[in-house]
């Protein structure tokens, strides 16, 4: 058996909160019904497929990048970062490593980027769902700290209400400084 890892990532686009990534290695003999694209998928689904990734898969990983990390390498880079330490925390070394989108982290293993792997690819979409769920956890966590932003809607995106908020209450240490509607309010 070939141990293939599907890596990808959550947080590429919102205004705070870290960048997460999941690696995963599932188990044929043990497949999960139901894997898509996580932003196809409700809370409620994400939710149940991530306990049944959790229960079925060979391993499972998952890895995030701050908010300084983004701000000093770009979001980009952090997203790489993070799918890296996905990787490299994986309890099992892949043969090969499917990553969705157009770039690869620098790995040991053999990497391939596949555009829309989420949607194609079972193991890409077994990540997506992992590093939407961790992300959206860790942005309710956020809320809890800074109630004013509303984390717990929007999960960091740069919805006019965040927009709002952030004019009203100001920057938070968990907002991505080098984001042009953050960085735009730290110069007015």
């Amino acid at each position: 058996m070939t141990l293939t890892c599907g890596v990808d990532e959550a947080g590429r686009g919102p205004l705070a909160g870290p960048v997460y990534a999941a690696a995963v290695i599932l188990d044929p003999a043990r497949p999960v019904a139901g894997l898509a694209d996580s932003k196809t998928l409700t809370p409620r689904q994400r939710e149940a497929l991530a306990r049944d990734i959790h229960s079925r898969a060979i391993a499972w990983a998952v890895a995030s990048a701050s908010v300084e990390e983004i701000d000093t390498l770009n979001i980009l880079q952090a997203s790489l970062l993070a799918m890296r330490r996905a990787v490299e925390r994986l309890a099992v070394t892949p043969r090969q490593v499917l990553v969705d989108g157009l770039y690869r982290p620098r790995l040991a293993v053999p990497v391939r980027a596949i555009v829309r792997g989420d949607a194609t690819v079972a193991a890409i979409a077994a990540a997506s769902i992992l590093a939407k769920v961790a992300r959206d956890k860790a942005m309710l966590v956020l809320h809890r700290r800074h109630p004013q932003y509303g984390f717990d809607r929007h999960k960091g995106y740069p919805t006019s209400a965040h927009l709002a908020a952030l004019r009203r209450h100001g920057v938070s240490i968990v907002h991505r400084r080098s984001f042009a509607p953050v960085r735009v309010l730290l110069v007015s």
